[in-house]
């Protein structure tokens, strides 16, 4: 940690790359919430690897592969929201189609791209060391739009994350709201792929918001909770991965992994101690009403 930390003051690349993560963990701690409290995490890995299309093509006709992400994320949420509005007897099957559609296209255009793209591996796995640092103006304007729109409909995303059929009652448009939360997933997804990849990057969506559920209710709490926690988990795994010399996005991902069953594990075990002592206090009551 000593040698992450001296190298952290020298190296401008290392700055670039903790600045990412910390702009990266603010859609992770606040659509993370969402995602988890609605339970679309299959949804929202559909959009992830059906980024991979809109990546080969960039690649293909020589721009950028983060400009690729965006439009494609953006159409897969619409694709995938539609489907999951009108179809949902065959929900799960026409998901995992555009899933598999949006990487074969990807792979496809790879393949026909000049050379070997080394780059685009990087987005694959993830290699947050290779983050331009013309990517975090990117990030700063992703998260910004994010947190503008989520603060201006919060209580109408609330409506549609716990009770569509209220919010329908209570007049609020739901198939409009439910789009525009898919796409601010596809937004999410694009900002942590050049931390963790896209391979990887549903579980940093929702472990972080899945840890901070074990531990309080409230949708605002879980999101600063999950923001903060996504920041540590990326910048720790950085620094564990960088003296060893390990692979960046694997290795944040596997210390959300280890945090998350320790978690687990203590909630669980808090949870049977509150229900043994309400249960001991409930059988002293009981004893002391008796005659």
């Amino acid at each position: 940690m000593e040698g992450f930390l001296q190298a952290l003051s020298q190296h401008t690349f290392l700055q670039t790359a903790v600045a990412a993560a910390l702009l990266s963990s603010i859609g992770c701690g606040v659509m993370g919430t969402y995602v988890v409290v609605k339970r679309i995490a299959f949804i929202a890995g559909g959009i992830a690897h059906s980024v991979l299309g809109g990546m080969g093509a960039a690649v293909y006709f020589g721009f950028n592969p983060i400009y690729g992400a965006l439009p494609a994320a953006i159409v897969a949420a619409l694709l995938i929201g539609w489907v999951r509005l009108n179809w949902r007897t065959q929900e799960d099957t026409l998901i995992s189609a555009l899933w598999a559609i949006g990487m074969a296209i990807g792979v496809l255009f790879i393949a026909k791209a000049p050379g070997y793209q080394a780059d685009l591996m990087s987005y694959l796995f993830g290699n947050i060391l290779l983050v331009p640092s013309e990517s975090l103006w990117l990030m700063v304007t992703l998260d910004a739009m994010l947190l503008a729109i989520v603060a201006a409909y919060h209580r109408q995303f609330l409506a549609v994350v716990f009770d569509e059929e209220f919010a329908r009652q209570r007049g609020i448009p739901v198939g409009f709201f439910y789009l525009l939360l898919l796409v601010l997933v596809a937004v999410t997804v694009v900002l942590m792929i050049q931390v963790v990849g896209l391979i990887l990057v549903l579980a940093l969506l929702t472990l972080p918001a899945a840890v901070a559920g074990h531990y309080v209710h409230s949708i605002g709490r879980m999101m600063l909770i999950a923001t903060l926690l996504g920041a540590g988990l990326s910048i720790g795994g950085l620094a564990l991965s960088y003296g060893p010399d390990l692979p960046s996005g694997p290795t944040i991902i596997l210390l959300a992994g280890v945090v998350y069953v320790l978690s687990a594990l203590l909630a669980q075990g808090l949870h049977r101690r509150r229900a043994r002592l309400a249960a001991e206090r409930g059988a002293g009551q009981g004893e002391s009403r008796e005659p």
